[in-house]
């Protein structure tokens, strides 16, 4: 049997109607066929929401098993978030791939970083920075067109955040990625890494508590984007509380907590693309999408803009399609208008995966 939903599609709050045929969208009435059955009549639909920094195989004890995975996974489909950009994970999740009951996802595959310059056992540790484009161009051919770097971390001997490349060893690095085809993104908190990243051509940031005038003007230049994880910056006091060894670093994490939502919303006032990502997988529970676009109305985005950060905006930056004839029918129905809060946005009325209803 056909299935057949219809309502109104945002941004443009226009009225949609597709059938379900073989897992894809129709747009075409000749497809309603006397056997479609009309599953959702008169709310809102929207493609499936993308959380777009997700860690698939990371727990608050590092990496999960198989099993646990799967669970996460469970529970970002619950959310309604139907395409994850997974930012590096120390687990193969591709096994994945092969459950039709499961989120898409797209891989960075393993963060590279330093010894002792990361979390343990999550990332591969290069011992010679020399060895980083060939890291990169390794884990360009391993994922699903994303790389991920650790751009800056405590570094114990300075007693603070400090970067963790040469500038021209990241110039040779992401040269190789995109060679590659991939795209390449850096987890950065402080101010001193980020120059040498954007000017090397990295597509993105994740985090930029560190974002200042200067930089928010070569992201620009540079069309760099950024997924700030507003849910996890909240954590920074905490970081900061764990750090008495190290007064330096933790004086700096509060200072950054207390600067990053003006500095994130002064990067959307300039134009910077921004995207929603929670950062789930270790501190921050999956599932909290809604969350975190509640959080980006907080630094000056529309309902309507920040629900798009997490959904068309954001499929469309990742190169995937949203409700559209001929696109997988990867959709959420609500009954009530979705940009009202996240009472409603983390509870759709209906989850459609693939064709198949949740």
């Amino acid at each position: 049997m056909r299935l057949h939903v219809r309502g109104r599609a945002l941004p443009d709050e226009q009225r949609v109607e597709f059938w379900i045929v073989d897992g894809l969208l129709s747009a075409d009435p000749a497809d309603g066929t006397a056997d479609a059955d009309t599953i959702f009549d008169g709310g809102w639909i929207l493609p499936g929401l993308v959380d777009a920094h997700c860690h698939v195989g990371i727990g608050p004890g590092g990496a999960v098993t198989a099993e646990q995975a799967v669970a996460q996974a469970e529970a970002e489909r619950s959310a309604g978030v139907l395409l994850l950009r997974d930012a590096g994970s120390p687990i193969d999740t591709r096994p994945l791939d092969d459950r039709a009951d499961l989120p898409r996802i797209i891989r960075a595959g393993r963060h590279l970083a330093r010894p002792k310059r990361y979390i343990p056992g999550l990332p591969i540790d290069l011992d010679d920075e020399s060895q980083l484009p060939d890291a990169v161009a390794e884990q360009a051919r391993r994922g699903d067109g994303w790389v991920k770097l650790i751009g800056d971390w405590i570094d114990r001997e300075v007693g603070d955040l400090a970067p963790l490349w040469s500038d021209g060893v990241l110039k040779a690095a992401i040269d190789a990625a995109h060679a590659h085809g991939a795209r390449v993104t850096a987890h950065v908190f402080g101010e001193d890494a980020l120059p040498g990243l954007i000017t090397a051509g990295i597509d993105c940031i994740e985090h930029g508590t560190g974002i200042t005038d200067d930089v928010i003007a070569l992201m620009r230049a540079h069309g760099t984007a950024l997924v700030p994880t507003l849910i996890n910056i909240d954590n920074f006091p905490g970081i900061a509380d764990s750090a008495t060894r190290y007064p330096t670093y933790a004086a700096h994490m509060r200072a950054l907590y207390a600067s990053a939502r003006p500095r994130i919303a002064a990067a959307r006032e300039a134009g910077v693309p921004i995207y929603a990502g929670t950062d789930a997988g270790g501190g921050i529970a999956h599932g909290r999408i809604a969350d975190e676009v509640a959080a980006l109305t907080g630094v000056g985005m529309s309902p309507t803009e920040a629900v798009g950060a997490a959904c068309w905006d954001a499929r469309a930056w990742l190169g995937r399609p949203g409700l559209e004839h001929g696109a997988p029918a990867d959709l959420l129905c609500y009954t009530a208008d979705p940009r009202t809060g996240p009472a409603v946005l983390n509870r759709p009325d209906l989850v459609m995966l693939r064709g198949a209803v949740f």
